[in-house]
């Protein structure tokens, strides 16, 4: 696995393995745990958009915000509520534009904030709306805010060192990078040393470290305000929300993250006051977490919270449940969402297959196309929020040794462009094949959607099938409970009720027994073959079923 290196570690939550665990009736709609509501997001399917690489309008061979403008109506037609796009902001690229030199402008090479604005409202027009990166742990080397600080060593928007601060054998503490001038000494890093680390302040002080500074100093105070003022730019030009990239690290030293979940709490605050209707996901990968710290949701990530990213990584990459061997388990994502649920409420955890970081497409070049569909059955009807990353909907590949761009690290080989269509370059842009920001999937028989939407039998259909079934029947959506009957081959859920869903993902059979009277009469909603006989569902291998138990 291709770690990213920006992914961080929070340590690990209690073991998973080895908890018994008996069906039962979980995550009632009502209370949360976490106050409040669920969001509108609880109700929605987002769908994450990799702007380089999702449409090039102007040739270039780089995407841009008119190729998503002129994609809507693929999205629209798929059934998506909520678009996130990944950053757009000026930047020198060395982290993509995860290392931002505005945070109020838009790159040229995405185009304006006037496409912004049109972004906002063709999507609006269509029922969708979009969530903007919020990157609010370190900027760029080359933003104002930076370049300023070099100038002025009384200038506390970073944490520095002084030369009287650091060791006298010359050598720099960890994560400090030396001072390019002409100021002196050395400040921190998140990662690159491009990423210059917003002062925050620190939860505690260390007399071995007095470069720090308290969370309530001028320097960290007037950095929470700095950001609240970005979320509000965009907030005002339409945007409905971020995903908030590194949320757990703004606060140094902080067990338990309590400052940092205070900090996060201070802005939820600031923003439900001038904007009631937006919404903060967190890149934290620990809903108990985040959740109470303000977040409207989390996304289960390959690092972090319970098991060191054990719940997704059990169902999509370590030895997983979504395996053709049969030899991986669910009942460890299964418990993790239970214990989290029952603790902040329905609602508030999301579960992405990929992204465009460490989490690898669901065709990783070790499942088969044939795998992807119980996948998605799966996916699009346990109550986490969806998360659908561009292509995966088509069933993209994964592609190996390519090209690093812009300190991608490895991470380009879920970055390709998508595919549209079967012409050059697959539809994604007119420039030539060598001027395109990654190389395209070179299969012959890659897929695209012109000719899945052209086949009612493709995988396109069936998620689209699916995300209009989550819509039509609330029994299906985050505020139903579920009734476990097995967290093994197959899995076998009852929704809200109504809804018996069986989903065996290895290559042989496997068999279930439910005790409803009303599986004689049950209506097959989507079905690969299986077989009900009495109590027993016999599942075909990578087979599924929504069964309707109202007939």
């Amino acid at each position: 696995m291709v770690v990213s290196r920006r992914s961080f570690m929070l340590g690990t939550g209690a073991a998973l393995t080895g908890v018994a665990f008996a069906p039962s009736v979980l995550a009632a709609p009502g209370a949360s745990a976490a106050g409040g509501t669920p969001s509108w997001l609880a109700d929605s399917v987002l769908y994450q958009l990799y702007p380089q690489s999702f449409a090039d309008t102007d040739g270039n061979g780089i995407g841009d915000l008119r190729g998503i403008i002129e994609h809507l109506d693929h999205l629209q037609w798929l059934g998506v509520g909520a678009i996130w796009v990944n950053p757009v902001f000026p930047s020198p690229l060395t982290d993509a534009g995860y290392d931002i030199a505005d945070y109020t402008g838009v790159h040229p090479r995405y185009g304006d904030e006037q496409d912004v604005a049109e972004l906002v409202e063709q999507a609006r027009k269509r029922g969708m709306r979009v969530l903007f990166d919020l990157v609010a742990g370190h900027t760029s080397d080359q933003h104002p805010w930076f370049l300023d600080s070099l100038q002025d060593d009384q200038d506390h928007n970073y944490i520095w060192a002084t030369p009287e601060q650091l060791p006298e054998d010359g050598s720099l503490p960890e994560e400090f990078v030396a001072s390019p001038g002409p100021r002196q000494g050395a400040f921190r890093k998140n990662y690159y040393e491009t990423q210059p680390a917003i002062n925050y302040g620190y939860a505690r002080m260390d007399p071995a470290e007095p470069w720090r500074q308290g969370v309530d100093d001028e320097g960290p105070r007037r950095n929470r305000e700095a950001i609240f003022q970005v979320m509000d730019h965009w907030l005002r030009l339409g945007i409905s929300g971020f995903r908030c990239d590194l949320a757990a690290t703004l606060v140094k030293d902080d067990p338990g993250w309590v400052e940092t979940s205070r900090l996060w709490g201070e802005l939820r605050e600031r923003v439900a006051q001038s904007h009631p209707e937006a919404v903060l996901i967190s890149e934290w990968g620990d809903p108990e977490t985040s959740v109470p710290a303000g977040f409207d949701a989390d996304f289960y990530l390959p690092v972090n919270g319970p098991g060191d990213g054990a719940p997704w990584k059990s169902l999509w990459h370590e030895n997983p449940f979504f395996g053709a061997e049969g030899t991986g388990t669910a009942k460890i994502f299964v418990d993790a969402w239970t214990t989290a649920t029952e603790k902040i409420g329905p609602g508030r955890i999301m579960l992405p297959t990929a992204n465009h970081d460490s989490a690898n497409r669901l065709n990783d070049g070790v499942r088969t196309p044939e795998e992807l569909p119980v996948a998605f059955a799966f996916l699009l009807t346990w109550p986490t929020v969806p998360s659908l990353y561009y292509g995966e909907e088509i069933g993209m590949r994964m592609i190996e040794d390519l090209p690093e761009v812009e300190g991608s690290a490895g991470r380009q080989r879920n970055r390709t462009p998508m595919q549209w269509n079967d012409g050059p370059n697959a539809g994604f842009s007119s420039a030539p094949a060598d001027d395109l920001y990654i190389p395209i999937d070179p299969s012959s028989d890659r897929p695209n959607v012109q000719a899945q939407r052209e086949d009612p039998g493709s995988l396109l259909h069936f998620v689209r099938r699916l995300l209009a079934l989550r819509k039509q029947h609330p029994e299906l959506g985050t505020r139903a409970d579920v009734q476990v009957f097995s967290d093994g081959y197959p899995l076998t859920y009852l929704r809200g009720g109504r809804f018996l869903v069986t989903a065996n993902p290895r290559r042989e059979e496997a068999a279930v027994t439910v005790a409803d009277e009303r599986l004689a009469g049950a209506r097959p909603v989507e079905d690969s073959g299986v077989r009900v006989e009495g109590e027993v569902i016999t599942v075909p291998g990578f087979g599924y079923a929504i069964l309707d138990l109202q007939g």
